[in-house]
């Protein structure tokens, strides 16, 4: 074999191997279950805020995305708009933009059963985990989509279809190459406040202080937003956010946690 030849082999084997990754990356892990990439990548070229994670499902979390998927789970596909009214059987629906394991999505959905969550992740175990927390307390309040939260508000939700938005610990994207990544910036802003009602609240929480900064500069800056704070500062964290776990290793390290809440003019 001539050296142009083993080039040539080994380009075709390192094409063939990334055609076998993409085709995997695309395959559902459970038939009947979340997809894995429900909107098409190759259609979204923006740069996203956070990181798809395909980690490890446990056989619990497995069972509650194969039983309950169907019956309490969607893609976010952008083909389509939601029907929220019907979804949520006439609830107000307050949207939470990741959501983790689920134990405060759970928490709060238990606490308020009049108020309909539609949580939304991109982490398989979590999905799976937030579904079998509803299921064993029977709750009938939460729905979980799979997917990227932008297609799913700029496309599938109708305007002023959101009685609340709740981003808890979003991803801080510490390092200022990566700001252009936070969730929580102008364009976002102009996006929900579409989709939300007057008066709707949108609540973000972090542990990062300079993004925190930044989540309150932007939202008082932004001229459909008001501080719930009559001082314009940070908020006392609301009876109704639960304490979460993530949260607690973090007070444990020192970690000082500012949440931030604004009504829709």
């Amino acid at each position: 074999m001539t050296p142009g030849d083993a080039d040539s082999d080994a380009a075709a084997r390192r094409a063939a191997s990334f055609e076998r990754q993409r085709r995997l990356r695309q395959e559902p892990r459970f038939p009947g279950g979340p997809a894995a990439d429900p909107a098409g990548s190759h259609h979204e070229r923006r740069i996203r805020s956070f990181q798809p994670r395909r980690s490890r499902v446990t056989a619990g979390q497995e069972d509650a995305l194969q039983r309950l998927w169907p019956k309490w789970g969607l893609d976010i596909d952008g083909r389509g708009v939601l029907d929220l009214p019907t979804l949520f059987d006439g609830l107000p629906v307050v949207l939470e933009i990741g959501f983790g394991m689920g134990e405060a999505t759970a928490q709060m959905a238990a606490d308020d059963p009049g108020t309909g969550i539609l949580a939304v992740d991109v982490h398989t175990p979590g999905q799976g985990n937030l579904l079998g927390l509803a299921d064993r307390a029977g709750l009938t309040n939460v729905r979980v989509a799979n997917g990227d939260a932008i297609i799913l508000l700029r496309e599938m939700l109708e305007p002023e279809a959101l009685d609340g938005l709740r981003v808890y610990f979003p991803d801080p994207w510490p390092k200022k190459r990566h700001h252009k990544r936070r969730l929580i910036q102008p364009e976002f802003l102009d996006l929900v406040a579409g989709r939300m009602k007057p008066g709707a609240v949108l609540h973000c929480a972090t542990d990062w202080e300079p993004y925190a900064e930044q989540m309150l500069e932007v939202l008082t800056a932004h001229p459909l937003f008001e501080n719930t704070q009559a001082d314009g500062g940070y908020a006392p964290r609301p009876a109704f956010r639960p304490l979460t776990r993530f949260e607690g290793q973090g007070l444990d390290k020192g970690h000082v946690v500012h949440d931030v809440l604004f009504t829709r003019r």
